[in-house]
């Protein structure tokens, strides 16, 4: 114990300050031949790492901005494309309504002229059956007038020989 009592670090032997020397010399030499380079081999490679996945994110950032800009395009394309179909939409409803409005009014017209007909129709066959029946009474009548006025013989002799004289004399 004698001997750590005169140890002072502030005041070292000679003998202790060269094997401290040749022993962190050595320390050092082994350090830098197995441990040095490994560990600059790995921080190497983890650069690369690290600048290979900037440049991959780097890569990908443009990629999607990129593609951020196609899908932009893609739907200013969608709704030109939705707003034509719509406006192609809106005229072919018209072009529908209107021909409808059309075959509807042509077929109301003829509806109603076929209906005029009708009438018209039925009118002149009501007129017919009315002139067929006052002349079918008008010859009741006068057959009745005749058979009347027939029943005088000799008068009606008279008066045909008077009508027979009368044309004989024009």
């Amino acid at each position: 114990m004698i001997f750590l009592a005169d140890f002072s670090v502030i005041k070292p032997e000679p003998g202790l300050l060269i094997w401290t020397t040749i022993i962190f010399g050595l320390f050092w030499y082994l350090m830098s031949k197995f441990a040095f380079k490994p560990i600059g081999n790995a921080l190497k490679q983890r650069e690369l790492d690290i600048q290979t996945s900037l440049d991959e994110a780097k890569r990908a950032r443009e990629e999607m901005s990129h593609l951020i800009a196609q899908n932009e395009i893609l739907l200013a394309q969608a709704r030109e494309e939705r707003s034509a179909i719509l406006k192609e939409a809106k005229e072919a409803k018209e072009e529908i309504i209107a021909d409808a409005k059309e075959r509807a009014a042509a077929e109301y017209k003829r509806k109603v002229e076929s209906a005029i007909q009708d009438i018209e129709n039925q009118k002149q066959a009501a007129l017919v059956a009315l002139k067929n029946q006052s002349g079918q009474m008008a010859v009741e009548i006068a057959e009745k007038l005749l058979r009347r006025e027939l029943a005088n013989k000799p008068e009606q002799e008279a008066y045909a020989k008077s009508l027979a004289e009368s044309i004989n004399l024009n």
